[in-house]
């Protein structure tokens, strides 16, 4: 949700129209008051607000949304007919995510929103694993045995991190080959056991944890 602060009517239904038919959902208010009533039921992920308004001006708005522990970190884009660099960097200085004057294109004021919501986007967590003494982190590509660094192939990685995916199920012979070597495991059927066998050498005490299923494939254990 988006919220739009904007006493000019014009502008305001010019802006919700722009922004609803780019897929967001927006909210506009004429007067602080009726912004404020909305700001207890809602909070949204955006506001742009205008700087010349009734009842109080957008920079005294802006003072008291970072001053409020719970919209502290709420994006904020300044809208406003003054053009100054001195008015840009007083908005900046008061905690605004971005500002733009008018009058605007609406696609930069789209590609601005985009910008500073991507900016202000909480960082994924980092996808990691941990078994007993074995720590794999995926996106990092690293793996670690009782805190010393293991050096694997790409395959072997590959082939670790699938187990991991599916930690307690276990895996055919079949659908192991089809995921990390694709068309190639065609040509060696015993790449499979080769790299299970260096697998498990490479992780040392870990190695344990790849349990073979005979007659069907493997999987990996949950050490207990």
């Amino acid at each position: 949700m988006i919220y739009l602060l904007e006493d000019d009517d014009s502008i305001r239904k010019l802006v919700i129209y722009a922004l609803e038919s780019q897929g967001f959902e927006a909210a506009g208010f004429a007067l602080p008051s009726a912004f404020w009533r909305a700001l207890e039921k809602q909070s949204p992920e955006l506001v742009l607000l205008d700087i010349m308004l009734p009842e109080e001006d957008g920079l005294a708005i802006l003072k008291k949304l970072r001053a409020a522990p719970e919209t502290r970190r709420l994006p904020v884009v300044l809208l406003t007919a003054k053009n100054s660099e001195f008015d840009r960097v007083i908005g900046l200085d008061n905690g605004a995510d971005d500002f733009i004057s008018k009058p605007f294109s609406m696609l930069e004021l789209i590609a601005r929103i985009r910008a500073v919501l991507r900016r202000s986007a909480p960082a994924q967590a980092v996808r990691a694993y941990q078994i007993g003494p074995l720590y794999v982190s995926p996106e990092q590509h690293i793996v670690r045995v009782d805190g010393e660094n293991v050096t694997l192939t790409n395959k072997e990685f590959e082939l670790l991190c699938l187990l991991f995916d599916n930690q307690g199920i276990v895996l055919t012979r079949q659908v192991l080959m089809d995921r990390v070597w694709g068309f190639e495991a065609e040509r060696e059927n015993r790449t499979l056991d080769v790299h299970i066998r260096t697998l498990r050498v490479k992780l040392g005490a870990a190695g344990c944890l790849i349990e073979t299923v005979r007659g069907v494939g493997y999987k990996l254990g949950s050490g207990a």
